[in-house]
């Protein structure tokens, strides 16, 4: 067996470049929109979380940006916590909830399907994070059709 005599990474080395950027920083033109959709269930992959932060970073590029939950990512905008709402039962687990405020904070829109919110999962809209607003099943195509008109930049996130 070949033998490994390499020393073993310490904290605080750097094994890649991080500071290089290969491309322009891109900034939304006045009027701008983007959309990013959820059809993801929480906590069954990091694209739900990864794509809140696209969000996040959209707008902050100047991008007037909206959050579409449906289906099953209906899961990201719910209230939780353990033993009790606002809870964190571990690291992590307010992720969701932290970054969706965080977005509405900072100007950002998000809508839940009420069809999946009853239907599919059981709960209402007090059980939504403050600040998201609830839709009809039937906005849910209109909304990503408005977007497609205005030329928005759509991002969908799905897990199958």
């Amino acid at each position: 067996m070949p033998k490994v005599t390499k020393p073993q990474n310490q904290k605080g080395e750097f094994l890649v470049d991080y500071e290089e950027k290969v491309f322009e920083d891109v900034k939304a033109e006045p009027g701008e929109k983007a959309l990013v959709t959820f059809h993801t269930v929480a906590f069954e992959g990091s694209i739900g979380f990864v794509n809140l932060l696209q969000a996040t970073r959209l707008q902050r590029k100047g991008f007037e940006t909206s959050i579409l939950l449906y289906g099953p990512g209906v899961t990201l905008g719910v209230k939780r916590g353990f033993p009790t709402l606002g809870d964190e039962a571990f690291p992590g687990h307010q992720n969701f909830n932290n970054q969706i405020t965080k977005f509405i904070a900072e100007g950002g829109k998000v809508y839940a399907c009420r069809f999946a919110l009853q239907a599919l999962y059981g709960h209402g809209e007090g059980s939504l994070i403050e600040g998201i607003r609830p839709i009809s099943p039937l906005d849910v195509l209109d909304i990503v059709l408005l977007h497609r008109k205005q030329n928005a930049f759509i991002l969908d996130t799905w897990t199958l």
